[in-house]
This record gives C-alpha cells, structure tokens and sequence, in this order.
C-alpha cells in the first residue's frame, strides 16, 4: 500500500521559515496530484497547495507569495517551502496524493505539526 510520511515541522518564530517533506513509498510519479492540507485547532482542513503530475501549481489565497510546493522525482518527495510564518498559520500539515485510476483514491499521511509563536 502507498505510504506517505511527512516531516519538517516545528515550532518556528513569526516570520521565520520552514520546509516540510512528504516522502512516498513509491514513484510520484503513479499520482496524478498532489497537495498539503492543514488543519488549526478550532479550524476545518482546508487545502493550501497542489502541485500537478504536469507541475501546475495552486495556492489557497492566505498563503499565496509565501509558499512553494514542490517535488523532486528522484527523491521520490514532496516539498512546501514556508516563508514568512504568521501565527495563523499554524495547524497540522498533511500530505495528500491522488492515484490516476478510477475510482479515484487518495492517500494521506500521518501530518506533521507546525507551530508558529514568539
């Protein structure tokens, strides 16, 4: 079964950086999609970034300028470059990837937490 693993997160100053990682089990090459979800607290999970197998990018709005999602084939890895950190920021971080056949199927990790405060 595929499985994804997130890492990278912490707890981070207002302003500062941090790069999460979402390694696979397998190629990433196999999902048609990807993305990072969040999700606060008090907060629903909303979807912050996708990245497509073509690598057409999208941003949720309160993020854009800040983040870039990427990936490295090769490393069979997921990347979210975060910069310039604001407190709301902070939530649960969680990759998801989409399988290209039908009926569509989506795999998640485990999540990693990042915490933003002075």
């Amino acid at each position: 079964q595929v499985q994804l693993v997130e890492s990278g997160g912490g707890l981070v100053q207002p302003g500062g950086s941090l790069r999460l990682s979402c390694a696979a089990s397998g190629s990433i090459s196999s999902f048609s999609a990807m993305a990072w979800y969040r999700q606060a607290l008090t907060k629903q999970r909303e979807l912050v970034a996708t990245i497509s197998s073509v690598g057409m990018t999208n941003y949720a709005d309160s993020v854009k300028g800040r983040f870039t999602i990427s990936r490295d084939n090769a490393k069979n890895t997921m990347y979210l470059q975060m910069n310039s950190l604001k407190p709301e920021d902070a939530a649960v971080y969680t990759c998801n990837a989409v399988g290209w056949g039908l009926p569509v199927v989506n795999y998640w990790g485990q999540g990693t937490q990042v915490t933003v405060s002075s």
